[in-house]
């Protein structure tokens, strides 16, 4: 007969199922032993709950977790292995937090070492997994929450409440310690469960969208900088209803994470804000925590509006936003708030339509100035980074999703790869390596559109990448990867170069922190039955990402090894 117990395992299951999270993302170790048997019996028994995917690497399960929620909003769940998986995931974990992503990490430790008669947890756990202080000490630095449930009286409480702050502004990744012995604990349901309803959406008060309308109506040089308000539909449609109003310019900075307005749309003004900014009379920054750079250079003859969830970040040592007021709350709630204060107001249509004008020329200009690079580049032997981001346009569909994870050519790809419409670009503005997984969680979230990986070559020897190919086919997650190859970590010497231009390295040619451990990058991918493609020649390219393209809706992973031309 079989035997059906009630344990901690199901504990921490039912939590997973009652705070609503769709998937339990894992690279497995011995600790979840309980939780295996819990989604055992839950498939045997049709309980509908989450699923659980399997990866080979902790960074990867986090980064599913991170590129599923930044397309979704939706928090999920993290299984790592004790201390040692905890830490390994640690990268992903403090990109989450820095990004301001909801997700909930568990990991498990002994906390009886084997001196338990009854109950043999393994040598391990007392010669490898031995951590003075406990696991949430690891943890503590990376998230916004950590804690031992030390008792399955309620473990199921404690992992509610840490799927609850997680996504409590201001959301980020929360951390919950369960101890072995607590989860193979017999464990007695609460007399109550209940779905936990999602997290309240805060918003402004009435006198300070007021004030804010006020202030825009009054300006007569308004600029808009964004980073993150295009992170849901709702938000980039909120940000263009707004900025389409009152004519004001829009500029996404080097902190932008998300589509946040359309490039092709007059008013969009371009990447680089600080010479819009220095003419500013007024700076409305949208989900920005460093709307300017350098700190202490941003608007200073303007009036600052922060536009935030939370403006202050508790999670960074320093920030400098020289705000003169400030809209707490959902940021979407509050453009959109705004925008019904400003129509109220009945703005002055002469004044909005002369300043639409304005900036439409000025649009005109800097999209001259783009397409004229391109024709330049692309008449040019050789493949140099703006033909490589022009040609993917030409060669990829118009809904392709894009995730960046470059860094010397992160400004390019904004300014010339072709992405259309909300929830088209991400980036994660954290360490590097994380990049194949972010891109994996989003095909995850949008399994029916295409999701390039634009990446380089150091960026893609941080990532573990054969997990996320093996992954990526076992899960029937098609995606496409370019690897933007300049054969070197060019950011390192340009970094040596800018501190001593006219130093002995720069005398000599000698980066130490240049070269790479390069390897045929093309060839791994078809490890896992998928196509790889290596272009050195210009004439190679477009037919290359085709047939990239091709193999992706076949089902296949894809990667193209681009051989640059800096």
């Amino acid at each position: 007969m079989e035997q059906r117990i009630l344990d901690g395992g199901e504990a921490i299951l039912q939590g997973i199922r009652d705070l609503g999270m769709e998937y339990v993302f894992s690279s497995p170790g011995s600790d979840w032993g309980s939780v295996w048997e819990a989604l055992a019996r839950q498939k045997i028994t049709g309980t509908p709950g989450p699923a659980y995917l399997s990866c080979g690497h902790e960074t990867l399960a986090v980064d599913l977790a991170f590129g599923y929620t930044m397309m979704t909003g939706r928090a999920q769940a993290v299984l790592l292995h004790a201390g040692v998986g905890l830490l390994q995931g640690a990268v992903g974990i403090h990109g989450a937090r820095l990004n301001e992503i909801p997700m909930m990490v568990l990991s498990g430790e002994s906390t009886t070492f084997g001196d338990r008669e009854d109950f043999n947890p393994g040598a391990q756990w007392y010669a490898n997994h031995n951590n003075m202080g406990g696991l949430p000490r690891l943890a503590d630095p990376l998230v916004k929450w950590a804690h031992q449930a030390a008792s399955p009286a309620n473990l199921y409480e404690l992992v509610v409440r840490a799927g609850e702050l997680a996504q409590m502004p201001p959301v980020g990744p929360t951390y919950l310690d369960v101890p072995i012995e607590a989860m193979i604990a017999p464990w007695t349901q609460p007399a109550k469960l209940r779905k936990i309803p999602p997290a309240p959406r805060l918003r402004p008060s009435d006198s300070d969208i007021e004030r804010a309308a006020q202030m825009l109506l009054s300006a007569r040089n308004p600029v808009i900088t964004a980073a993150s308000a295009g992170r849901s539909r709702e938000g980039y449609e909120a940000l263009g209803e707004l900025a389409e109003l009152l004519a004001i310019p829009v500029v996404e900075g080097a902190a932008a994470d998300s589509t946040n307005f359309p490039k092709e749309h007059p008013l969009h003004q371009g990447f680089e804000g600080n010479a819009i900014l220095k003419e500013a009379d007024l700076a409305l920054a949208v989900r920005s925590r460093t709307p300017w750079y350098p700190a202490n250079m941003g608007p200073l003859n303007a009036k600052v509006i922060i536009v935030d969830d939370s403006p202050l970040k508790m999670h960074m040592a320093y920030q400098n936003l020289q705000a003169d007021l400030f809209l707490a709350g959902d940021p979407t709630s509050s453009l959109q708030l705004l925008v019904k204060a400003l129509k109220a107001a009945k703005p002055d249509a002469g004044k909005i339509a002369e300043r639409r004008a304005r900036w439409a020329a000025a649009h005109q200009h800097i999209e001259q100035r783009l397409r004229a690079a391109e024709a330049e580049a692309l008449a040019k032997p050789g493949i140099q980074p703006v033909k490589l981001a022009a040609t993917l346009a030409q060669s990829l569909p118009e809904d392709t999703i894009y995730v960046d994870e470059t860094t010397v050519h992160g400004g390019i790809n904004r300014r010339h790869v072709r992405n259309r419409g909300p929830q088209s670009y991400v980036a994660a503005r954290s360490g590097l390596g994380q990049g194949l997984g972010i891109a994996l969680g989003v095909k995850l979230a949008r399994r029916t559109q295409p999701v390039t990986l634009l990446i380089g070559d150091g960026a893609f020897l941080y990532n573990p990448a054969t997990q996320a190919f093996g992954f990526a086919r076992d899960q029937k997650l098609p995606f496409l990867t370019v690897v933007y190859n300049n054969h070197g970590y060019r950011a390192m010497r340009q970094n040596q170069l800018s501190y001593y231009p006219q130093g002995v390295g720069a005398k000599n040619r000698l980066f130490y922190g240049e070269p790479v451990n390069e390897f045929a990058y093309e060839e791994l991918p078809k490890l896992f039955g998928g196509f790889g493609a290596r272009v050195e020649d210009a004439a190679q390219l477009r037919p290359a990402l085709e047939q990239a393209s091709a193999a992706v809706k076949e089902g296949k992973i894809a990667l193209v090894n681009v051989s640059l031309k800096d």
